[in-house]
């Protein structure tokens, strides 16, 4: 089946996708100026080469893309269909026989094109900014010699949840170690050592402590120690000091397998699930807020552009409260973290749902 575009959904599309990708480019732009202003200072300090500046802000187009393509959508529904209802061409659609929800087929579908951005852009996202991280030395210039009080998730699923760290010493203070067994012959255990000491030819020695095997859910065994050497414990001082990933450093999937491994210790992972479910709701917003500023457009002849304007910088504002808002009710448990992260999504839904079935046909 072969898709075929009338002149006309040519010519809403064309008018549709100017004013997106001129706000899509141009919004970024705007963040990375007053970006640039609030940290230049910073730069200076450290040191910074302009060209690695440059690049640092051409691999942080990605992120802040990401989060403005709602409101590019927005701007590009508002002033298209404002336009068109400014000239009459609506009306004259309208005498023709074609129905204003049939007018706006062809915004839709370029509403569909930026989720499929949006997708796009949350997989560029985590490497991205991971180079961003690095020219701007974000990561450098954090303390990577001592840290308290944190979680260590290990790649076969061991983890480490430790009192401090001190990585020139190379010695630990209140050290547990948790793993997750399939059965007697390949036990669950917990370990808790008072202190932990790593040497380069024996690794780490544990100190004063007791570890706790649980061979079957209803059968614990606990042994205390004054010196144990955990082989699983393979991890170097310095990778245990290495900064964790911010969830805009991760995937959808390198996000989800995070998330599991810091269940396991009992750590609260409810930011986290809220975040990765963002990568997913805020493109699909894109669909939804077209949804809702189609029929809010048609009203914006009278004030002239002033007004779309006006609605457009509202509306993108409360939907970035709306985003803050999700986040910490996420955070903060009060609903399902997958489910908070579709707030604003259902807001504008709903209300688009209404002006839709209340706009003229």
């Amino acid at each position: 089946m072969q898709l075929r575009l009338h002149p006309l959904d040519r010519y809403v599309l064309r008018e549709f996708t100017k004013i997106f990708a001129s706000a899509a480019l141009g919004f970024p732009v705007l963040v990375i100026v007053l970006d640039v202003v609030e940290n230049f200072g910073k730069y200076i300090r450290r040191e910074l080469p302009p060209l690695d500046i440059v690049k640092a802000y051409v691999y942080g187009m990605p992120e802040t893309m990401f989060l403005v393509l709602p409101a590019a959508v927005l701007f590009a529904t508002v002033f298209s269909i404002g336009g068109f209802t400014r000239h009459s061409e609506i009306t004259a659609a309208k005498a023709s026989g074609i129905s204003f929800h049939r007018f706006i087929v062809p915004i839709a579908f370029g509403s569909l094109a930026a989720t499929a951005l949006g997708l796009a852009l949350a997989a560029a996202m985590p490497d991205a900014n991971r180079m961003r991280d690095q020219l701007l030395q974000e990561r450098k210039s954090r303390n990577l010699d001592f840290r308290a009080s944190f979680t260590f998730a290990s790649e076969d699923a061991r983890v480490y949840q430790i009192g401090q760290a001190d990585a020139v010493q190379g010695t630990l203070d209140d050290v547990e170690i948790e793993r997750r067994g399939t059965g007697p012959a390949y036990p669950s255990y917990v370990i808790y050592a008072r202190s932990a000491r790593h040497t380069d030819d024996r690794g780490w020695t544990l100190k004063q402590g007791v570890m706790h095997l649980m061979p079957t859910d209803s059968a614990t065994m606990a042994v205390a120690f004054d010196s144990l050497r955990d082989r699983g414990f393979r991890e170097s001082p310095r990778v245990l000091m290495a900064d964790p990933r911010a969830p805009e450093e991760m995937g959808f999937r390198d996000l989800g397998v995070f998330i599991r491994q810091m269940e396991r210790s009992g750590t609260d992972v409810n930011k986290f699930r809220t975040a990765r479910m963002l990568k997913l709701a805020i493109p699909a917003t894109c669909v939804i807020i077209m949804l809702f500023g189609a029929p809010l457009a048609t009203t914006t002849q009278r004030g002239g552009p002033a007004l779309g304007v006006g609605i457009s910088l509202a509306t993108t504002v409360v939907f970035l409260m709306l985003v803050q808002l999700t986040l910490a009710i996420g955070e903060k448990g009060l609903v399902m973290p997958e489910l908070a992260a579709w707030i604003p999504g259902a807001v504008f839904g709903g209300l688009g749902a209404i002006l839709l079935a209340r706009a003229r046909t």
